[in-house]
């Protein structure tokens, strides 16, 4: 039963928007595992960013100076860090200068002749323009507080262009400094405030998550058998969304756990978009009012369907990547277990099909929320039955944390997000390579390889003119193999993203990367882009409300 408190935002809390549009038929490798952790120390007296400090202290190394010289072939070494210079006087870099401020290079010149290419390559397609217009209809409506067009009774306002949520106070573009230590360590206190808070409320108020000992003793304080716990778990996993909705129990049973404030756990689907090529987003409305993305992506293999999940791990995300949708906003809080669980079971729900494969790259940073991604990831395998090989954590990298994600040896698969062949380049794209530097991220790697057994896959966002040449495929194959990781790279090329200065690389420069990597001897693939007319390809996830609730908002009881 959904009780709805008020209707507002446009008018629509569902409403199914599909868009005729291209699809890309290249066949590629997907990527499909997970991975763990552990909890982290909390922020203490010692000022701003503490806990991303103490992690990296852990490792034998100063947060305040390099971990170690630049790998061979860095175009620049390392320097102490020196203080920030104040925002106004950060100045863009002569990479990635902003469009705005940058005269179009003569047609003639290579530089002019690259930046066409991308900018072909990424141009709109027809039905993309169109929902793009939709899209700023929508919002438009919404910002009137008036009902989008074509909105359906029960609705909620669409999102989409550009809507960046507000950071927290003091983070800004640039370089990575004491601002954004402190949200990280923010974000990591958050998942422990989360951890506890389970741990307290072990009675299972929400149903979804809980283990099988914890739903036996919140049986037991209600005078019931242990067998109502397992007829009550399975009734969610099966789809209910209420505990009106667990018919095995008698309508009495149902009124004590409602008025006990006992909940299902699952979220109201307040918005969908579909693409043609049968990708579909959903926007998921939690129980704060806050939205959370998560996209389900079909896929025909020769002997059988699969279904995988690009699942969320925050509402936001603190790591500043700058060529994502979700970096450009700020963090507003760690998503829990069933929050992450329920993302599986809408998109199950919503195509009819079992999912196949679950991959942690949508909002957020998983290894920031390590308790939480854990604890999911435990229900994925065990309850709702998907292989822990067909599971993927993807990382950028957090310090300490994948050597935390060794020790468990879990059979998941750990993606790096390395993005760049040397420190001086990942450094301008990833801000959190500045405290965190790649030869730090590397010996990691190594660890968790020779702790685990797993191999790790690289993926690397390729973006035009900036590490799509050639000589960073060398570079990149060289720096691989010098750590002999028995590594996979995932090459991604860019997504667009609303109020970015980067390209798409032309699909002959993807080519190129790709024949310098197998020239190497490294195993490497392209990932299949889908739903990019519908914003849900890598890293283009983003909603007006990761920092801000919902005023008003329909409430599952």
């Amino acid at each position: 039963m959904q009780q709805v408190l008020k209707l507002t935002l446009g008018g629509v809390l569902a409403r199914q928007v599909t868009v005729a549009g291209h699809c890309s038929t290249r066949r590629v490798a997907a990527a499909a595992a997970a991975g763990g952790g552990r909890t982290y120390p909390s922020r203490g007296s010692g000022g701003q960013g503490t806990a991303w400090k103490r992690q990296q202290e852990d490792e034998g190394r100063s947060p305040r100076s390099p971990a170690a010289a630049d790998e061979p072939g860095s175009s620049r070494a390392r320097s102490p860090r020196a203080a920030p210079r104040p925002p106004q006087q950060q100045q863009p870099s002569p990479r990635r200068r902003p469009r705005a401020t940058t005269a179009a290079p003569p047609p003639g010149t290579a530089q002019g002749q690259r930046r066409r290419a991308g900018r072909d390559a990424a141009a709109l397609s027809p039905a993309r323009a169109s929902l793009t217009a939709a899209v700023a209809a929508e919002v438009a409506a919404f910002g009137a507080g008036a009902p989008s067009p074509g909105a359906a009774a029960g609705g909620g306002a669409a999102t989409g262009g550009a809507t960046v949520p507000p950071r927290r106070a003091g983070v800004t573009d640039g370089r990575w400094d004491d601002q954004d230590e402190l949200a990280v360590s923010e974000a990591l206190e958050d998942a422990e405030k989360l951890e506890r808070q389970y741990a307290k409320y072990a009675g299972g108020e929400v149903i979804l998550g809980r283990s099988q000992e914890e739903l036996v003793a919140l049986m037991a304080s209600m005078g019931q058998p242990a067998f109502r716990a397992k007829q009550m778990r399975d009734a969610v996993l099966q789809g209910a969304r209420s505990v009106h909705d667990i018919t095995t129990f008698s309508k009495d049973l149902r009124a004590q756990l409602a008025e006990r404030g006992v909940r299902t756990g699952r979220s109201v689907l307040h918005h969908e978009v579909s693409a043609a090529c049968g990708t579909r987003k959903f926007l998921l409305q939690l129980s704060d009012g806050r939205v959370v993305e998560t996209v389900g992506i079909p896929a025909d293999d020769a002997d059988r369907k699969r279904l995988t999940v690009c699942v969320s791990s925050q509402v936001g995300c603190p790591m500043r990547c700058t060529f994502c949708a979700t970096g450009k906003g700020g963090f507003a809080r760690n998503l829990l277990p069933h929050e992450i669980v329920d993302q599986v079971l809408t998109v199950q729900e919503a195509f009819g099909q079992r999912v196949s494969n679950i991959v942690f790259m949508g909002m957020g940073e998983p290894l920031l929320n390590l308790p939480s991604v854990l604890r999911a990831h435990d229900i994925l395998n065990k309850e709702i039955g998907i292989g822990a090989r067909h599971i993927t954590i993807s990382t950028v990298g957090v310090p300490n944390a994948i050597r935390r994600m060794a020790r468990l040896k879990m059979q998941s698969t750990l993606a790096v997000s390395i993005h760049a062949p040397n420190q001086a380049i990942r450094e301008e794209i990833v801000p959190s390579a500045r405290p965190y530097p790649l030869q730090a991220l590397m010996a990691d790697c190594q660890e968790y390889f020779k702790l685990s057994g797993r191999r790790v896959t690289f993926e690397y966002t390729l973006l035009a003119g900036v590490n799509d040449q050639t000589q960073h495929a060398v570079e990149l194959a060289a720096l691989l193999k010098r750590h002999d990781l028995r590594s996979h790279v995932n090459l991604i090329p860019w997504n667009p993203v609303d109020e970015s200065e980067f390209q798409r690389p032309s699909r002959a420069a993807v080519q190129r990367f790709v024949s310098a990597l197998e020239s190497a001897g490294v195993p490497v693939s392209v990932r299949h882009t889908r739903g990019l007319e519908v914003a849900a390809a890598c890293g283009q996830l983003r909603n007006m409300h990761q920092k801000e609730p919902l005023a008003e908002f329909a409430m599952a009881s």
